[in-house]
């Protein structure tokens, strides 16, 4: 075996040559500035899951807030899980975890046919071990995400977060008297430019802090508008630590667990997307086994997430984009993140800081982040090759798919349950729909055209040096025919057929 060959972990003395760039130390400072900048960027998303569940359970404000820090706490930990990481789980890049929005649709519909939260936490545990069972499977195959299948994917994971941006931008609640109103439409405009602006001044420090300035900045003009209210921060408890089972023993209902093992499914296709994503937007090698420890510690959150009041655990497609804005490739930033949501989770007052950041500030930044994502995946998309094959239909039906529900949310409300679930989401209806098509066009090729027509991308016309030396000033072909300037013909030859294309 090669002596120059080490394993890299967090103790380790490897050259810094050798290092994977997701292994980069920046220091202190530089992990609490940027981890802290993760964290705002998928905030608004962690807690939305508890607040609809609460909602829908009815749950008193006290109890909503202790299932708010529960989701954070569980973040947090399934955070430094996944960067850091432990034998057989952790995919080890700077991915951040979180709660699921893959689940709320079928988690309140588990509390509308009388399950409860219990019905919920019991159904997120057995689905998530299943889950865990059947993760080696997916780890299997690496084979079979090209860059054909991960341009479409990371690009529709792009596409699919612009409807995000544009809610925060628009307020961030639907049901707010200014939702969409031209001073909140304004305020994301505010914080767009100033990411703008602050990429643009030439500091590459800066540059890679302009979601987390702009965010403070955008905030403190909140303020001065009357949209950022941090008058009611020092009400409620400083300090408090997740009680398990605080919500009750989890119940274990077969149709539930059956539906959420649907949504377990989805998780893993998505979270197989997010990995496959970022590494390719960090430049490193994701193999089937680092797949598979990445969804592995996925499902081990997420059986775990339960007995703290947590629901299912999953990658942030969001803090993928901003990896791809900031060129921040560590995964101990990420790691530092996963600190302060544990942080967020002990410390409710700190959360409540955070929650008085306006939504519309977030969604002039997430403009920028999410369309970074999209454009990302186009540059995959790009090194593919389209000539004589059906690549350019793989790209259009499965981009379209996963469109598909963004523009129409919809169109599956008719079919079957299971079937919703799965496409409902246009990362994993993509992704299905790319791997389907991937094997059916690239792997079987039996009855593909030997010209595939409008589908196929051919190569553009080209004339040998040798044949354009000969042409002279014009020199014009009727009718298969060289005439020169003064209309005479010229006489042509057998060539090699090599010598024009």
């Amino acid at each position: 075996m090669d002596s120059r060959r080490h394993t890299v972990n967090t103790n380790s003395t490897v050259p810094a040559s050798e290092l994977r760039p997701e292994d980069e130390k920046l220091g202190l400072g530089a992990n609490l500035a940027y981890g802290l900048q993760h964290v705002l960027t998928m905030y608004g998303g962690i807690v939305a899951v508890p607040l609809i569940v609460a909602e829908a359970a009815g749950m008193s404000a006290a109890d909503a807030g202790l299932l708010i820090t529960a989701c954070l706490f569980m973040g947090g930990v399934a955070t430094l899980l996944q960067t850091l990481g432990i034998p057989f789980f952790g995919s080890r890049l700077p991915l951040v975890q979180g709660v699921s929005f893959a689940g709320v649709a079928t988690m309140v519909s588990i509390l509308q046919t009388g399950g409860g939260l219990p019905g919920i936490l019991g159904a997120v545990m057995a689905s998530a071990v299943l889950g865990l069972l059947v993760a080696p499977v997916f780890s299997k195959v690496t084979r079979f995400f090209p860059p054909l299948v991960n341009g479409c994917v990371i690009t529709v994971i792009g596409l699919s977060l612009i409807p995000v941006a544009a809610h925060w931008a628009m307020g961030g609640n639907a049901r707010a008297a200014d939702y969409g109103s031209m001073s909140n439409i304004a305020l994301a405009g505010i914080s767009l430019v100033i990411v703008l602006g602050l990429s643009k001044v030439g500091s590459a420090a800066i540059s890679r802090l302009s979601i987390l300035l702009s965010i403070v900045l955008g905030t403190v003009v909140a303020v001065f508008m009357g949209k950022a209210d941090f008058s009611r921060v020092l009400e409620g408890a400083w300090f408090a630590i997740p009680t398990p089972m605080h919500f009750g023993m989890p119940t274990f209902n077969t149709a539930a667990i059956l539906s959420m093992f649907i949504v377990i499914l989805v998780i893993l296709v998505e979270t197989s997307a997010d990995v496959l994503a970022v590494g390719d937007i960090v430049g490193t090698r994701v193999d089937s086994r680092r797949l598979g420890d990445g969804l592995r510690a996925d499902m081990l959150s997420s059986v775990v997430a339960p007995f703290f009041g947590s629901f299912t655990q999953s990658a942030f497609a969001q803090n993928v984009g901003l990896v791809a804005v900031t060129g921040i490739k560590s995964r101990y930033v990420v790691a530092f993140s996963g600190l302060i949501l544990i942080a967020f989770g002990l410390l409710p007052i700190m959360g409540r800081i955070v929650a008085c950041v306006p939504p519309s500030v977030l969604g002039g930044a997430g403009l920028v982040l999410f369309g970074t994502v999209a454009a990302s995946g186009i540059r995959t998309l790009a090194k593919v090759d389209y000539h004589n094959n059906m690549n350019l239909i793989i790209v259009a039906a499965s981009i379209g798919m996963g469109v598909l529900p963004m523009v129409k949310p919809d169109f599956y409300h008719h079919f079957p349950d299971w079937f919703a679930t799965m496409f409902h989401s246009g990362i994993s209806s993509t992704a299905v729909t790319v791997l389907l098509l991937n094997l059916v066009f690239n792997h079987f090729k039996q009855g593909n055209p030997e010209e595939p027509s409008v589908f196929g991308a051919g190569s553009e016309r080209v004339l040998s040096e040798a044949v354009l030396s000969a042409l002279a000033d014009g020199d014009r072909v009727v009718d298969g025919k060289l005439y020169d300037r003064e209309g005479k013909e010229v006489a042509t030859v057998s060539a090699p057929a090599a010598a024009m294309h």
